[in-house]
């Protein structure tokens, strides 16, 4: 395929801006270390956490998705952004060349916004929850936050306050441990505006045939994007414990298909 060839060798410039962002961000987490609780550093204050938690901070919706995985993360790590990366090598290049630049980072940005508030949503929903049983113990949320708050320090410290708290109102541990997981949880990752721009390869080269490393059979783009996406809704509402996939930021973002059709029909792609 001939567009892949001229992405190979002369990446559009909001391409190759965004691979180096990522690529320097990820060498500063590297850089800055972590925290006493094993977490990244720079992850607590750019990466997206949850509603509620002392750790959310309005520009989060947007840093996120110029945060990956790092070596705090597990063996693998590096497959977290590797593959982000290459699909936007490979696929954001034909896309910003039909868009244009400024198009196609207002697009990319958007994809982003969107899988951040989806997950957000559903992460709200769940912690919600949470917050119900943690009340109904007798719990006061402001000492799980300020439970989340000591562990910055230490995971020691953290057990101090959740001691008091379990002092104070027995039976209260399971439901106390699993907010404080939700506030301490972190989302980082471009994988929701890699997901938009699998999208919009799929709406404007329906018909080009992808070669997949894991399926070694020709499918168009067309197909392959809504069986991806039906895999993510089945795997975000059955997902199972220990998956810490935001499989819900990957499919949030049903808003750019809108997106696509409408500057379609205006004329502009």
């Amino acid at each position: 395929m001939n567009m892949f060839g001229n992405a190979a060798s002369r990446l559009p410039v909001v391409v190759k801006n965004l691979l180096i962002i990522n690529g320097l961000m990820l060498l500063l987490k590297i850089a800055m270390g972590s925290d006493l609780l094993g977490r990244s550093i720079l992850d607590n204050w750019l990466g997206l956490h949850a509603i509620g938690s002392p750790d959310f901070k309005p520009w989060q919706v947007v840093t996120h998705m110029f945060m990956h995985a790092g070596p705090n993360s597990g063996g693998s790590w590096y497959w977290h952004i590797l593959s982000n990366m290459f699909a936007l090598y490979m696929f954001g290049g034909p896309i910003e060349r039909v868009m244009g630049a400024k198009r196609f980072l207002n697009y990319y940005l958007l994809c982003g916004l969107g899988a951040a508030a989806l997950q957000m949503g559903v992460t709200y929903v769940g912690t919600q929850d949470l917050v119900a049983h943690v009340q109904s113990a007798g719990v006061a949320v402001a000492d799980v936050r300020r439970m989340v708050e000591a562990s910055h320090i230490s995971m020691d410290e953290a057990n101090v306050v959740m001691n008091e708290i379990v002092a104070q109102h027995p039976g209260s541990n399971n439901a106390v441990q699993a907010l404080f997981w939700d506030y301490a949880g972190v989302m980082v990752g471009a994988s929701g505006a890699i997901f938009g721009i699998l999208l919009a390869f799929g709406m404007l080269f329906p018909n080009v045939e992808l070669m997949l490393l894991f399926f070694p059979v020709p499918i168009k783009a067309k197909y392959f994007v809504v069986l991806y996406g039906l895999w993510e809704l089945y795997s975000g509402v059955s997902q199972r414990a220990g998956d810490n996939v935001a499989h819900y930021a990957h499919l949030g973002g049903d808003l750019r298909f809108f997106i696509i059709r409408y500057w379609k029909k205006k004329g502009v792609l």
